[in-house]
């Protein structure tokens, strides 16, 4: 990484995302090369696809089909309306009336391209960024930005991608559990930072939902195997709420057993529970267990029953630091927690509001 920034306008920059949101869009679909049309040669285009290929050998929970729905996802954002309605709050990214930083990110790695906005987010801000990727997702940001690299020259100059020491920076954006976390503060606690725990996502069922959105819900809870901020992991249903109807609508999911990691966790926290005298239900891929925590082992679902919806919102209200997202009727669709937009900030904190206020 150089001290130069990339010197180039705001247009630019969305023009860069868009032709990279293009190129998403292919791998995600597992098209074969189409052409220098997409900006790339073949052989960097087969560069990326590679990477997406052996991104489960870094981390067996990154099956080839969860990245490339995860590069798909991306790209439905990466288009000319959803930047322009993203960047268009931001006066103050164009041009640059900031300070030019340096941003030290440490990024998780418990889904695909968990990290990828964090680092959009200081490339945008015109910053210049030292990237700590998780072990278990070291290749795929990377090879991103070194497609993008290709479609506005000069944008790895300011991203430095580690693999030792942080180094000095000037400000920190870090994700991790609530134990790194505290870590996290102490460590930089003299920095402008952003520091996020863990958090969990849950649904609010009336009854009154179809067999369409509940197999949605399937989504919300399964898609790479539960594992982000924003998968469900509790479900709050009225008293007189029938299960089966929850079972019945998930059943397409049954292949995950499959997997040899969520199977493991499947038999290991069924084995406990029975050992333990634990009450629960169980169709033979998925766990159900009364419960009032929010946060759910691997491969199970809590529920809560509650008479009143008034009674929800309050648990909610009071559980708000530990939730990232809330599926349900007058909440997000169901089947859209892992489909967030550019604006929707992990933690609810407006990364890049942080990051144009850096002085």
């Amino acid at each position: 990484m150089s001290n130069k920034v990339v010197e180039s306008t705001l247009a630019d920059r969305i023009a860069a995302l868009e032709q990279l949101g293009e190129v998403m869009e292919l791998i995600g679909q597992g098209t074969p090369w189409p052409g220098h049309g997409c900006g790339l040669s073949a052989e960097e285009y087969a560069h990326l696809d590679d990477a997406v290929r052996r991104a489960n050998l870094a981390n067996p929970w990154f099956t080839e089909a969860n990245v490339r729905h995860a590069f798909t996802a991306w790209s439905t954002v990466l288009k000319p309306a959803p930047l322009q309605n993203w960047l268009g709050a931001y006066p103050r990214l164009e041009p640059p009336h900031h300070a030019v930083r340096t941003v030290g990110l440490i990024l998780a790695g418990n889904i695909p391209l968990v990290g990828l906005h964090d680092v959009l987010c200081v490339w945008l801000t015109g910053h210049r960024a030292r990237v700590k990727c998780s072990s278990q997702d070291p290749a795929l940001v990377p090879a991103l930005f070194t497609v993008l690299d290709k479609f506005l020259p000069g944008s790895l100059d300011s991203i430095q991608f580690l693999t030792g020491t942080m180094g000095e920076v000037d400000a920190v954006i870090a994700t991790g559990s609530n134990n790194t976390a505290r870590y996290f503060e102490h460590y930089f606690g003299h920095l402008p930072r952003i520091v996020r725990k863990s958090r969990v996502s849950v649904a609010v069922l009336d009854g009154t939902e179809t067999p369409e959105e509940l197999a949605a819900l399937g989504e919300d809870i399964f898609r790479y195997f539960g594992l982000g901020c924003r998968n469900v992991a509790k479900l709050y249903v009225p008293q007189d709420f029938q299960l089966d109807r929850y079972f019945e609508a998930i059943y397409p999911w049954n292949d995950i057993v499959n997997h040899n990691k969520y199977g493991n966790n499947y038999d290991y926290t069924r084995a406990l529970w029975l050992l333990d005298g634990v009450q629960f239900l169980e169709n033979g891929f998925s766990l159900l267990k009364e419960d009032t925590a929010l946060a759910s082992p691997v491969s199970a679902v809590f529920y809560e029953r509650y008479t009143e919806r008034q009674e929800v919102v309050g648990k909610l209200k009071q559980a708000e630091e530990g939730i990232q997202c809330v599926v349900g009727h007058g909440f997000l669709p169901f089947g859209t927690a892992q489909a967030p937009g550019l604006a929707d900030y992990a933690d609810g904190v407006d990364t890049l509001k942080f990051l144009a206020e850096l002085s």
